[in-house]
C-alpha cells in the first residue's frame, strides 16, 4: 500500500511538470499562428485554436529580426563557445581536480574558480563595458571571451567532479607504457569524459543562446545583433506584438532544441555517473 501510494503521488507530481511544461508551449504556438485581430482579453479566446493557420507570422517575424544574420551570429557565438569551453574547461578540470590529490593548493585555486558562479553579473557589468571597449573587444570576440569566463565555475566544477569516475589506475598504466601527461589527457582521459562533454555543451550553448544583457552591453551599436536582442525589436514603449514575437521565439527554440535532442542520451549518462559515483 505504501508503495502505491508513493506511486501515485509520483505520478500526479509528473503530470502537473509535464501540464507546467506543455500549457506555456501550447500558448506560444497559438498566439504565433494567430492573427492580432484574433487576440482577445477573454480565457476562451486566448486558447481556442486560430481560425486559420498561416504563416504569415512566422515570416514576418524573420523580416523584423533579419532572421538569418541575427541566427548566423549566434550561432557563430554558441560553437565557438562551446568548443573552447569543453578544449579549455576540461583542461582546467582536469588540472585541478588531479592535483587537488596532491596539494591541499589546488583545493584552494578550486574554491576560488568556483566561487565565481556567485559573483552576479550586474557588479561586473559597467567594469566589463569599459574594459572591452578599451581592449577594443567589444565586438562577438569579447562576448565569446566574456562567456569562457562566466561558465568556467559551473564547467570547472562538472568537469572535477566527473573524475572521480576515470580510475587513477588507467592514467598510472598510460605513464609505464611512456606516455606524458599531454598524450594521457588528451588520448585516455579526454575520450572517457565524453558524456560531460555533452553536459556542458547543452549547458553552454543555453545560456550562451538565450543571453540578452552580455551581447546587449557588449555589442550595442556594431549592428551585429544575436537573435535574442534582433526579438527586442518587437517591444516598444507603447505595447509588445505579441504574434510575431512568439513566432520569433518558436523559430529561435528550433536549433537549441535539436542539439538538445543529439546530446541528450550523453547527458542523463553524465548525470547518471556524477550521481553515482560523485
Amino acid at each position: 500500500m505504501k508503495k502505491q501510494k508513493t506511486n501515485l503521488v509520483l505520478t500526479i507530481v509528473l503530470i502537473l511538470g509535464t501540464l507546467t511544461v506543455f500549457f506555456p508551449l501550447y500558448m506560444a504556438v497559438i498566439i504565433a499562428f494567430k492573427k492580432p485581430s484574433e487576440m482577445t482579453n477573454d480565457v476562451a479566446g486566448a486558447l481556442s485554436f486560430p481560425s486559420k493557420w498561416s504563416f504569415s507570422n512566422f515570416t514576418e517575424a524573420m523580416k523584423v529580426t533579419d532572421f538569418w544574420h541575427s541566427l548566423g551570429n549566434s550561432l557563430l557565438i554558441t560553437i565557438v563557445t562551446i568548443v573552447l569551453a569543453i578544449l579549455i574547461h576540461s583542461i582546467a578540470g582536469y588540472v585541478i581536480g588531479r592535483g587537488m590529490a596532491r596539494k591541499k593548493s589546488f583545493r584552494f585555486i578550486y574554491l576560488y574558480i568556483v566561487s565565481g558562479m556567485f559573483v552576479p553579473f550586474s557588479i561586473l557589468m559597467m567594469p566589463l563595458v569599459k574594459q572591452t571597449a578599451q581592449m577594443g573587444l567589444g565586438n562577438r570576440a569579447g562576448v565569446i571571451l566574456l562567456y569562457l569566463v562566466f561558465y568556467m565555475p559551473m564547467n570547472v566544477l562538472l568537469y572535477s567532479g566527473y573524475l572521480k569516475n576515470i580510475p587513477m589506475a588507467l592514467e598510472e598504466a598510460a605513464d609505464i607504457d611512456g606516455a606524458s601527461t599531454w598524450t594521457t589527457y588528451w588520448r585516455v582521459v579526454f575520450p572517457m569524459m565524453k558524456p560531460m562533454h555533452a553536459t556542458v555543451a547543452i549547458l553552454t550553448a543555453l545560456g550562451t543562446w538565450n543571453d540578452v544583457m552580455t551581447p546587449l552591453v557588449i555589442m550595442s551599436g556594431t549592428g551585429q545583433n544575436t537573435l535574442p536582442l534582433a526579438q527586442l525589436n518587437f517591444q516598444t514603449q507603447f505595447g509588445t506584438n505579441y504574434n510575431l514575437a512568439f513566432a520569433s521565439y518558436i523559430l529561435a527554440l528550433i536549433p537549441i532544441l535539436i542539439f538538445y535532442i543529439i546530446c541528450q542520451k550523453q547527458i542523463l549518462n553524465g548525470v547518471a555517473n556524477g550521481a553515482i559515483k560523485g
